[in-house]
């Protein structure tokens, strides 16, 4: 897998990000509106990287336990999407949508049922939007909650096949003026994201095309 192959121009990148950002936005909403709290979530960046190269990343900045809600997806461009968070992280996300400080023995269950709810929430709104917003649409698994290292983690989608590469989107959370830090990783192989790069290429042409037409 060369760089070249999974380049994208500031221009594609900048237009990304902001579907991205529309996607995670309608995604708070909707969390907002299932909880009865503020919630605000934003992508501050995004990067097209390998998938050994994101472990790496997550590795060399979060030295705990890792909490990942994992869907696939299929349509015009297929793959994993994931939602990660630190242990800690993932802790308070679940006592900031659940309001409660149950006991620890008590906590597990309710602990993966919301996490993998506000996982479904966040990727589906995220997805769904991002495809919607690119005339396109897409299925997706149900969630699943993953626990473990980095490398652990984008191991889930079998081994990585030739030019796999990751969509790797730092996330902001906060949910009831707690802080929560996390990243959403979007495994696809090279076929996919040569598709999204298409369509991307695409709606900016529709986009520049309103902009005059104004």
């Amino acid at each position: 897998m060369s760089g070249a192959e999974l380049e994208l121009t500031e221009l594609e990148l900048d237009a990304l990000t902001e579907l991205v950002n529309i996607g995670v936005s309608r995604a708070a909403a909707s969390l907002r509106k299932m909880i009865g709290v503020q919630v605000l979530l934003s992508v501050p960046s995004v990067e097209i990287i390998d998938r050994e190269t994101a472990a790496q990343l997550i590795g060399t900045r979060e030295d705990s336990q890792l909490v990942a809600v994992h869907q696939g997806f299929t349509g015009a461009f297929s793959g994993h999407a994931m939602l990660i968070f630190p242990e800690k992280s993932s802790l308070e996300l679940v006592h900031a949508v659940t309001s409660t400080n149950v006991a620890s023995e008590e906590f597990a269950d309710l602990e993966e049922e919301a996490l993998a709810e506000t996982g479904n929430i966040i990727l589906n709104g995220c997805l769904a939007t991002m495809a919607n917003m690119l005339q396109q649409s897409l299925t997706m698994t149900l969630p699943e909650v993953l626990r473990g290292r980095g490398p652990e983690l984008f191991q889930i989608a079998g081994e990585p096949g030739r030019g796999g590469a990751v969509l790797f989107l730092y996330i902001n959370f906060s949910v009831q003026d707690r802080d929560i830090r996390g990243y959403i990783a979007m495994l696809m192989d090279l076929p996919s994201l040569a598709s999204m790069k298409l369509l991307v290429g695409s709606f900016i042409e529709r986009v520049a095309g309103l902009d005059a037409g104004a």
